[in-house]
């Protein structure tokens, strides 16, 4: 026998829909949308064209069938799912600007959600309580949350539950609020009335294509994760492709290039809504100093960022990003710290030291540097370090 909807049978749909957004507002999401467990077509062919080409990277877990099918049908999320419930929780966007940050060049520019806490831990522990005081507004139902770890074409869904619309930078946008928030879902086996799908308000605009420092929006909509700042500061665990190191600039984590000079949050800009962010911000993680993140061993890695999400890159992948940042700095300041870097114990740091050695070097320190790097290949036992020594090497000495 099915259970009720709600465990006030007079109660209609719309009232019923405003109590669970009261509810969720409370837990700190601004934005609360439902829709049926389905993925539309258009975004079932999108990701069939994406991983067929590719673009996944090395995040090989994207184009496992089992998690493919599960994408392009939520219903295999939960048994005998009825209603997914979308929900956004805003974050604070960067208070500087893009040519603020690149001007910076001591600092290193970190995505705006990892500046406090890690959502996945903020948003589960809201979620969680909003799920359960789901139970008492609906009748026991199964219920599954989720947060960005689980085979969920979170965007598609948001757009289809009326949330937002998907930008041509993949990102979902809301008018009110522009793109700054991070989605949830609800999977539940309750009936909701869905709310209807977005419409999508993007128009002739190209500035996020334009502005991406990798050209990673290959076309509108379609983002190459291989040339993407983001999956490749966070996502990718190897050397990076030596071409696209010196159009990284600064980023050390993530990139909000695209969403900066997004007008749509130029427009949530000036209406200045106030909320509160769970996430946190701190300071420290606002253009934070290179040289101190340089000088981070393990154990002081683990404490600074213990409740981060910037942990997930682990101490060896920051410090070759803040490697790269410090090459293309062209600040000779930094060959100091990063002739000491030469000897980590990482082979991705040491690697990536060697080239920014190379880009920092000049006339007046050029032996010093020269003869750092051969002392190093002496002793280097990894073959990709080597490469990139010796490629640093032939770069300094104009072969």
């Amino acid at each position: 026998m099915d259970r009720p909807i709600c465990k006030n049978s007079d109660m209609d749909a719309v009232s019923l829909k405003n109590m669970i957004r009261d509810k969720a507002k409370a837990h700190g999401f601004s934005l609360c949308h439902v829709t049926r467990p389905e993925i539309r077509n258009i975004h079932r062919g999108a990701l069939e064209y994406w991983t067929n080409a590719g673009m996944q990277g090395e995040m090989a877990w994207m184009a496992e069938p089992v998690r493919l099918d599960r994408r392009k049908d939520p219903a295999t999320m939960l048994d005998g799912v009825k209603s997914v419930i979308s929900l956004a929780m805003r974050y604070t966007p960067p208070e500087h600007s893009l040519d603020e940050a690149r001007s910076r060049k001591h600092s290193g520019v970190i995505t705006a959600y990892a500046h406090g806490a890690d959502y996945h831990d903020i948003m589960k522990k809201q979620l969680k309580a909003l799920a359960f005081e789901l139970d008492t507004l609906l009748g026991v139902h199964n219920q599954r949350i989720f947060v960005d770890t689980a085979p969920v074409l979170e965007h598609a869904i948001a757009e289809s539950a009326g949330l937002g619309w998907q930008g041509k930078h993949s990102l979902t946008i809301q008018k009110n609020l522009g793109s700054w928030f991070l989605l949830g879902e609800i999977f539940t086996t309750a009936e909701l009335e869905p709310d209807q799908p977005a419409s999508n308000h993007c128009g002739s605009c190209s500035a996020c294509i334009d502005i991406c420092p990798t050209q990673a929006i290959v076309a509108p909509y379609v983002v190459d994760a291989r040339r993407c700042i983001s999956y490749l500061t966070i996502e990718f665990d190897g050397f990076i492709p030596r071409d696209l190191r010196p159009l990284m600039g600064n980023r050390i984590y993530g990139c909000d290039d695209c969403q900066v000079i997004c007008p749509w949050n130029g427009h949530a800009a000036k209406e200045g809504v106030q909320f509160d962010d769970l996430l946190t911000p701190k300071g420290e993680n606002i253009l934070p100093d290179l040289v101190s993140l340089l000088q981070l061993d393990e154990e002081a890695f683990r404490i600074r960022f213990r409740k981060s999400p910037i942990r997930r890159t682990r101490r060896r992948g920051l410090l070759r990003n803040v490697c790269i940042a410090m090459g293309n700095s062209g600040e000779a300041d930094f060959i100091v710290v990063l002739l000491d870097a030469l000897h980590d114990g990482e082979p991705l740091i040491r690697g990536h030291a060697a080239w920014a050695l190379a880009r920092l070097t000049a006339p007046v320190n050029r032996q010093m540097v020269l003869s750092a790097l051969a002392e190093q290949a002496d002793h280097e036992k990894e073959p990709a370090v080597e490469q990139e020594i010796q490629s640093a090497i032939n770069d300094i000495r104009g072969v």
